[in-house]
């Protein structure tokens, strides 16, 4: 994908080349105090505590777990057989799939292996075939909101279904102002279109030809419907079909959509890019959520999204090890990092939309 030579960042001096998911960028020397240095000098110390190093044995067991409950969970299918239990299948599928997801995550982020094809492979194996998910489409998306997190105008995440900006809500009319209007109300419940809306924009970037290797992508999108839609089809009646599809599908956009909530809702909004250098740029937008290992499992470690946005090739495993030393660089140059629980990132996200969305809802 061809992008521009350079981000328009004064301070940082970034190449865009290098803020895409599969590398890191590589400030180049500045001449005084610049903050550009300041990532160069966070970079070094963790370059040099080896937590870019790939964690292969880490990654291997973990995608042996979620392979093996994948194939356990189908199994368990065919021997339920066509019965109402098979809701308990759907969810357990939902679980399953969102695993999936979080592996093609790091597959596109090049955190798995040391090469860019094997990365791309292992990401048309867990995407594509596994749930139905463009991993070329996914990289081409994602590589624009790492770049921008939160602004306006140029990361995509923060364009779509909602308004995250009072300015935006403003310009909503019809359909979109009345969900400008409620969008932290239907927030949650429209989580539940998210599995669908995933699949569609796979579909489409295929029919468009807009990603690499689009034939390939498309023959292994229809080969994981085929098979997913003749093995429901076949087991169950098509009542209950249609409605394990919409419970498993439902459930895993809605757990999708709940690891990306607590990500960069609420935080701070930029209106256009190169506002602040690199490191704040990430740090400012980015929120991380407190917990244990479940919580590092539930979340796949997108609960540490402060350090996963500075270091987008970080393997997940070195991420909580990384935050410690983020904490202590942040804190030295003053520069807020922001941390809570769960459930207060979901309330502080929920807030975020509900006065973003104000506007809509003065009296005329």
């Amino acid at each position: 994908m061809p992008v521009p030579s350079a981000v328009g960042d004064p301070d940082s001096a970034i190449p865009l080349s290098a803020l895409l998911i599969d590398t890191e960028p590589r400030p180049a020397p500045a001449a005084g105090v610049r903050r550009g240095s300041e990532y160069a000098v966070l970079m070094r110390q963790i370059r040099d505590a080896g937590l870019l190093n790939r964690r292969l044995r880490s990654y291997g067991v973990r995608a042996g777990i979620t392979v093996a409950a994948f194939l356990g969970g189908w199994v368990a299918f065919a021997l339920i057989g066509d019965s109402w239990w098979q809701l308990g299948t759907a969810v357990f599928l939902a679980l399953v799939f969102a695993q999936f997801a979080f592996l093609g995550h790091d597959a596109g982020h090049q955190q798995i292996f040391g090469t860019r094809r094997i990365n791309y492979l292992a990401g048309l194996l867990f995407g594509n075939l596994g749930i139905g998910l463009s991993i070329g489409w996914w990289t081409s998306n994602h590589n624009r909101h790492h770049a921008n997190p939160n602004t306006e105008g140029a990361d995509p995440d923060v364009m779509g279904i909602l308004a995250h900006s009072s300015g935006r809500a403003a310009t909503g009319r019809g359909f979109r102002a009345f969900i400008f209007r409620y969008q932290a109300w239907l927030f949650f419940p429209m989580l539940l279109l998210e599995g669908g809306s995933l699949h569609w924009s796979s579909v489409r970037a295929v029919w468009r030809r807009s990603i690499p290797n689009w034939g390939w992508e498309g023959a292994l999108l229809a080969l994981h419907a085929i098979a997913y839609l003749s093995v429901v089809f076949l087991v169950l009646s098509p009542g209950k079909a249609l409605v394990f599809i919409a419970v498993q599908q439902g459930l895993f956009g809605l757990y999708m959509g709940c690891t990306f909530a607590p990500n960069h809702k609420g935080m701070e909004v930029f209106d256009e890019p190169g506002a602040v250098d690199f490191l704040r740029r990430q740090v400012l937008t980015s929120r991380n959520v407190r917990g244990g290992w479940f919580t590092d499992v539930a979340l796949g470690g997108l609960n540490y999204q402060i350090e996963h946005h500075l270091f987008p090739s970080m393997p997940r495993p070195n991420l909580q090890l990384a935050r410690p030393m983020v904490i202590a660089f942040c804190a030295e140059h003053e520069i807020p990092y922001c941390e809570t629980g769960l459930l207060e990132s979901y309330a502080q996200a929920l807030r975020h939309l509900h006065e973003a969305g104000s506007p809509l809802r003065q009296p005329a």
